[in-house]
């Protein structure tokens, strides 16, 4: 079967969830890779992947691509589900013998709610899906696929999970398919130069935390690892097929998670001579970010969470304020450069902590951070606190008209308006300080392309931050006012 692999249009600037971990749209646009949608398309070669919102490809093109194809594979988020529901109905208005197919967190962990919401839906692959796709597009059954649900006389039939991907070398190159069908200078990361190609080294992350989406519901806690030479040679051929990029970026939930396996992999990449960014956990020893950088490592995706130590028990992070401390120092004396993130809202929050970790972040000082609200996904752990505590909003929606989050939860004393009000303050008060604005006024004046695009993400920010202040000042004046307090007789 000819096979469309589809990350949908949607809001304007938003990625959805296909290779990205965070399916909102973002404060600033940026473009990952769909990286998920693409070792599957490297099994069917005679397949096209679609990523529509960096492509700027609108939903009339897309529908428009109903004829062509046979099987229609689409990348689904939280977030994008009723309108890619939408696209999906067109689609096959358009060309009625298409088979339809969601894939992505929200069919994993409500996949009869979605083939009830969704007739157009034809099947969900839960989890991982990469070889039940290929193999339903060569012919083989639903009824033979592992972690498929779909429709049969009327019932919904949930197949059981199959085991997870043990052999990662076994699956193409995402690189291949990059090559193929997209276009590298389309995808933007502002801590990321620019133009930058993205993959996986593993799969999967041992950590527990309780917010984090993916491990939860896509690529599990069992942590599986491609072999450091397959991991070379891939890097090898994207050098070779991308000359003009100026980065790789590691996209693995946890790259550096094993110190042995690390520098390893890190004596193989440094005769390559390139530079490279990862993500990374503050329980990083010294030797092991002192190989990294000495093998071309420029950049580090940090997620500190919380400055309170209470709240990093509450999420079992597994570390400490001590640790992040400790880490920090040691990747500024390597040269290293963090990107740091921060959440607002995590169990046990509190206008104190949301100070704590505030003043955290300033001692921190690392070059850029992202302050984002909790997402109480279901499926996650977070969602299931919130959820059997009443502090979900059932009426609340995840996200706005545009696809921005917004909070669909509150605690007592700290509501929907506060926690947004906490983000637009957290920004303002690293952000505007005279040491760090000089640090971003110092890229602008020395490098064009980092003033144009300064500029450009200086626009999007201050545009948002106005919505989020009319958030809250409409929210703040929708409060019920405190009652009158009544005299006793």
């Amino acid at each position: 079967m000819r096979t469309l692999f589809l990350n949908p249009p949607s809001f304007e600037g938003f990625d959805g969830g296909a290779g990205s971990r965070w399916p909102a749209s973002r404060e600033i646009e940026s473009y990952w890779y769909p990286v998920w949608l693409c070792y599957p398309a490297g099994l069917l070669a005679d397949s096209k992947v679609v990523d529509a919102p960096p492509h700027k490809i609108s939903i009339e093109q897309t529908v428009a691509m109903a004829g062509d194809f046979e099987l229609l594979v689409l990348y689904t988020s939280t977030p994008g589900f009723t309108v890619d529901l939408k696209i999906a109905e067109r689609m096959k208005d358009a060309n009625p013998k298409l088979k339809v197919a969601f894939v992505g967190p929200p069919v994993t962990t409500e996949p009869e709610k979605s083939l009830r919401q969704g007739k157009a839906i034809d099947f969900v692959v839960r989890r991982e899906f990469d070889y039940q796709i290929a193999q339903y597009a060569q012919g083989k059954p639903l009824e033979e696929l592992p972690g498929v649900s779909y429709r049969k006389n009327g019932q919904i039939i949930n197949n059981p999970e199959g085991p997870a991907i043990e052999n990662l070398d076994e699956l193409p190159w995402v690189t291949k398919v990059y090559h193929r069908d997209l276009d590298v200078s389309r995808y933007t990361v502002p801590f990321l130069l620019h133009p930058f190609i993205s993959f996986y080294t593993s799969r999967g992350c041992p950590a527990m935390c309780t917010f984090c989406l993916w491990p939860q519901t896509t690529s599990g806690h069992r942590w599986r690892l491609r072999s450091t030479d397959d991991v070379a040679n891939e890097v090898r051929y994207a050098l070779e097929q991308f000359p003009g990029i100026k980065e790789i970026f590691f996209d693995d939930d946890t790259f550096n998670y094993r110190k042995e396996r690390t520098i390893e992999l890190c004596k193989k990449l440094k005769p390559l001579n390139f530079t490279w960014s990862c993500t990374s956990r503050v329980t990083t020893d010294y030797d092991t970010l002192k190989a990294m950088k000495d093998a071309g490592c420029r950049l580090l995706i940090v997620g500190y969470e919380s400055g309170e130590q209470q709240i990093l028990k509450n999420i079992k992070k597994g570390a400490t304020i001590e640790m992040a401390a400790r880490f920090t120092a040691n990747c500024k004396k390597l040269g290293l450069v963090i990107h740091g993130d921060y959440i607002i809202g995590l169990p046990g929050e509190s206008h104190e902590t949301i100070r704590t970790t505030i003043e955290f972040a300033k001692r921190m000082d690392t070059e850029t951070i992202q302050v984002s609200i909790a997402a109480p996904y279901p499926g996650t752990e977070l969602y299931d606190y919130l959820q059997n505590n009443g502090l979900i909003k059932i009426d609340g929606s995840m996200s706005d008209d545009a696809g921005h989050q917004l909070p669909n939860f509150s605690y007592p004393g700290l509501d929907q308006a506060d926690l947004v009000d906490w983000v637009e303050r957290f920004y303002g008060e690293y952000f505007f300080r005279p040491r760090v604005a000089w640090r971003i006024m110092r890229k602008a004046v020395f490098d064009g392309y980092e003033r144009k695009r300064l500029y450009k993400e200086a626009r999007e920010y201050m545009a948002l931050r106005a919505k989020r202040k009319k958030f809250v000042t409409a929210s703040k004046s929708a409060r019920p006012s405190a009652p009158a307090a009544v005299s006793g007789d």
